[in-house]
């Protein structure tokens, strides 16, 4: 009997060296991975881990010389267009850490340029999101990017904290002791070790999309719609795209003479709720809990996973997907909507119930041909 080959070997990497590969473009990620989704608080509990000296999880990459779809990490330009490594768990940590160590902008959940600023005060080692107080504060380090992007060594950085702190208050021996031993601290998590598990290039597309899956099935990390995003990476990554791209113009009021859009004053729809309309339309279904196998091909008497099947679901899917991101169906549901009375966003109670009345909206205009004055008047219902 032959012994099923491993499909990944381990790799230790110190910080640094990870920025330094996501710098030059070798680390990025795959068009399977979510948009950043982190809030400050929990980069700030990141860095927290990291300073006690606790681990923080190790990573899993792809090696793949050959990922033409990767996405980087951060809005900077990279050396190297092509990524040796791809990100298949732990984006998020990356990016956090890019983004504050290198001080650079990075793309939120809802495509906007964000920076992410953590405060640290030397004195007892806490890290903090800064605000308004805290920038006032002396004794805090408002934004630890700079000690990293200034230019300036840690002895400079120090005596200049120490500088500006004594000016407000006295300060003892063991004080600026232990305040620049606590910097010093700081800055060398630089050094912080990661274990990677890289997985072999000769592995393909849809066996790490199933890994990821699976990595990510444990807890909430992620939630059915995610999961499907994935196959939609693998098997459909235009279809993806068209769902991001019309999520991403949604959020901006067009301009004078500009071309026809997706914005309203009532939703800005994230790609998952897109798809979970396109679901609706072509499955019949509002819980995505079994799509995820049905779009695998997964056959549901035999549970056998055919690649026919899969292909027969995934056409369904695109042309459920051009019905729901058709300009002129989507902005004669919204009129349905100001004909009830709904004025904006806060009239709202539920995003859900909204994109599931879009989709009754389009059962009945594409599958019933119910006449449009007759469809406002139910929608509007």
């Amino acid at each position: 009997m032959s012994k099923q080959p491993t499909l990944f070997k381990q790799v230790s990497y110190n910080l640094s060296a990870l920025l330094h590969y996501i710098d030059n473009g070798d680390i990025a990620l795959p068009d399977i991975q979510r948009p950043f989704v982190w809030n400050a608080i929990k980069v700030r509990e990141l860095f927290d881990s990291m300073y006690q000296g606790f681990p923080v999880g190790s990573l899993l990459f792809w090696a793949n010389a050959e990922a033409n779809s990767a996405r980087t990490i951060g809005i900077s330009e990279k050396i190297h267009k092509s990524p040796s490594l791809l990100v298949i768990d732990g984006q998020q940590r990356l990016t956090s850490l890019y983004a504050v160590f290198r001080g650079k902008a990075i793309l939120n959940e809802n495509y906007h340029e964000t920076h992410i600023e953590i405060a640290f005060r030397p004195r007892d080692g806490k890290f903090e999101v800064a605000d308004a107080a805290i920038r006032k504060d002396p004794e805090f380090i408002v934004n630890i990017s700079e000690l990293w992007t200034s230019g300036k060594g840690s002895f400079t950085l120090t005596n200049e904290f120490l500088k500006n702190l004594e000016a407000r208050r006295p300060l003892s021996d063991e004080e600026r002791e232990i305040i620049s031993s606590n910097i010093n601290r700081l800055i060398n998590l630089q050094g912080y070790p990661f274990t990677a598990l890289e997985i072999a290039s000769e592995v393909d597309e849809e066996k790490v999309a199933d890994i990821f899956v699976r990595i990510n099935s444990e807890g909430i990390k992620l939630n059915q719609a995610d999961f499907i995003l994935t196959l939609l990476s693998v098997f459909w990554e235009e279809g993806r795209k068209e769902l991001e791209a019309f999520s991403r113009v949604s959020r901006r009021a067009p301009g004078h003479g500009s071309m026809p859009s997706p914005f309203n004053h009532f939703i800005e729809p994230s790609p998952d709720q897109l798809l979970r309309v396109s679901v609706a339309l072509a499955f019949n279904r509002g819980r995505l809990r079994s799509v995820y196998q049905m779009l695998r091909g997964r056959d549901i008497d035999t549970e056998a996973f055919l690649p026919q099947r899969r292909e027969e679901q995934f056409a369904q899917l695109q042309t459920a997907q051009a019905t729901v991101l058709n300009l002129s169906y989507w902005h004669q549901f919204f009129n349905a909507i100001l004909s009830a009375g709904f004025r904006s966003r806060e009239w709202i109670s539920s995003e859900n119930t909204l994109l599931y009345a879009y989709a009754f909206y389009l059962i009945g205009k594409t599958r019933y041909t119910v006449p449009e004055y007759l469809l406002q008047r139910i929608i509007g219902r």
